[in-house]
């Protein structure tokens, strides 16, 4: 599990003209990449295709990647299959060994507009990805089917956390060069992109590769800057102990940077962030917090927080408890802990099966009750919501409200706060 396990979302599927579709796995950077290769590949002019970008962040993951190809080949058997991701660069033996499976293609390679020619037949091609060193920027004129816009600003992992997988799928840490990110906001807002998202697997580890090693606040800094016509900015996950002076300045000063902070937490008890190899303590976690609202007093919190991590005691387990209920962690990403072969945590004394799940639920019921808290205490406010699919919209907060009308795809509209139905406020579109 990433930095970025925040940003993982439900598959999604979409099918373009010509017979191609995608079928996307994962975090949001997966959403951004599978926006390049849809382009690639249109352009390349693929047809008849199923392009499968898978995760590795969990098992589970894996599993729904491998249901997804057998159903993709079962609905249309003539398709070529075509899978990618970081399951598919770090168990690419597996995936090149099922039978629907035409051609598999690695994580760096994915994005290269040479890779989705129809004319390679080679079954698999996949690089040893700890060999890359560079992060091009790839233009995009926009993303179809969604109400943000995501730039990657950053891959791979320096760290190596010991549950964790994913730097294997994506290799070591390497920044997009700020002008080339100006670029790609710039065109994306000028297209009528009110929220932008910047992604990747450790954002807070950017330009540590690049000249002069610019933090990730001066980067922002740079691009609020060069772009006016930001209206939302949003950040994927968040290492806690690794955000700079000049973000936390921006989150204090800039409206247009959203209250809304996503952290990498993973776990409250200083042994079990020991045992994980994590860069912060319980300590840290309470402080960042504090500091964070002292600056911006409405800011929310989201975390990841992985369940039953291995030789986790129920005494470690409350620790965890306690710190996110002190620390009012509204939007919990809760993960029952999941073994990574080839990871450190794997080869550590296991916590049973029913026990990760029963700690997991009490940690779900936990941000319930926060996210209750936090949407009562919006009722009978007007806020500005961005629209998305399904009359479905979310507040600065990132808050989802359920509006009494469908409007345009991305806009912000005003809405009336009214009452709560579950996780969810509705809400109606002021006059």
């Amino acid at each position: 599990m990433s930095d970025n396990a925040e940003d993982v979302l439900p598959p999604r599927e979409e099918a373009e003209e010509n017979g191609l579709k995608i079928i996307t796995f994962g975090c949001r950077l997966n959403t951004y990449e599978s926006e390049v290769m849809k382009t690639h590949a249109k352009e390349a002019g693929l047809e008849n295709a199923v392009i499968v970008n898978t995760c590795a962040v969990t098992g589970e993951a894996e599993r729904q990647a491998r249901q997804a190809i057998r159903r993709a080949k079962r609905e249309n058997p003539s398709a070529k299959i075509i899978v990618t991701g970081c399951a598919a660069q770090v168990h690419t033996e597996s995936f090149a060994a099922m039978d629907e499976v035409d051609q598999v293609i690695g994580n760096d390679i994915k994005l290269k507009a040479e890779a989705w020619n129809p004319a390679l037949t080679e079954r698999v091609r996949v690089n040893d990805i700890m060999q890359v060193r560079d992060t091009a920027s790839h233009m995009i004129a926009g993303f179809d089917h969604h109400a943000r816009a995501f730039v990657q600003v950053q891959n791979g992992c320096d760290h190596r956390c010991t549950f964790c997988i994913i730097p294997y799928g994506r290799g070591n840490s390497r920044s997009v060069a700020m002008g080339e990110i100006v670029e790609q906001v710039r065109k994306l807002s000028q297209s009528g992109y009110n929220e932008i998202v910047l992604t990747g697997v450790d954002i807070t580890s950017y330009g540590a590769d690049l000249p002069g090693q610019p933090s990730l606040g001066q980067m922002v800094r740079r691009l609020l800057g060069l772009v006016p016509e930001i209206k939302r900015l949003r950040m994927s996950s968040l290492d806690p102990v690794e955000i700079d002076d000049d973000l936390w300045r921006l989150i204090a000063e800039d409206q247009r940077m959203m209250p809304h902070l996503h952290l990498s937490m993973q776990a409250g008890d200083d042994m079990i962030l020991k045992r994980m190899k994590r860069r912060h303590l319980r300590k840290d976690l309470y402080e960042v917090c504090e500091k964070a609202r002292n600056l911006r007093p409405d800011i929310v919190f989201g975390a990841d927080i992985i369940a039953g991590f291995p030789t986790e005691t129920d005494e470690m387990f409350q620790n965890t408890y306690n710190a996110l209920k002190d620390c009012n962690v509204t939007f919990l990403h809760v993960f029952p802990y999941s073994a990574r072969i080839g990871t450190p945590a794997a080869r550590m004394p296991q916590v049973k099966g029913d026990v990760r799940k029963e700690r997991a639920r009490l940690l779900r019921e936990l941000g319930a009750e926060h996210v209750k808290n936090h949407l009562s205490g919006l009722i009978g406010k007007t806020l500005p919501v961005l629209a998305e699919r399904n009359k479905v919209s979310r507040t600065e907060y990132f808050s989802e409200v359920r509006l009494d009308k469908q409007m345009p795809l991305g806009q912000i509209v005003m809405a009336q706060m009214d009452d709560i139905d579950g996780e969810v406020i509705k809400g109606r579109v002021a006059a």
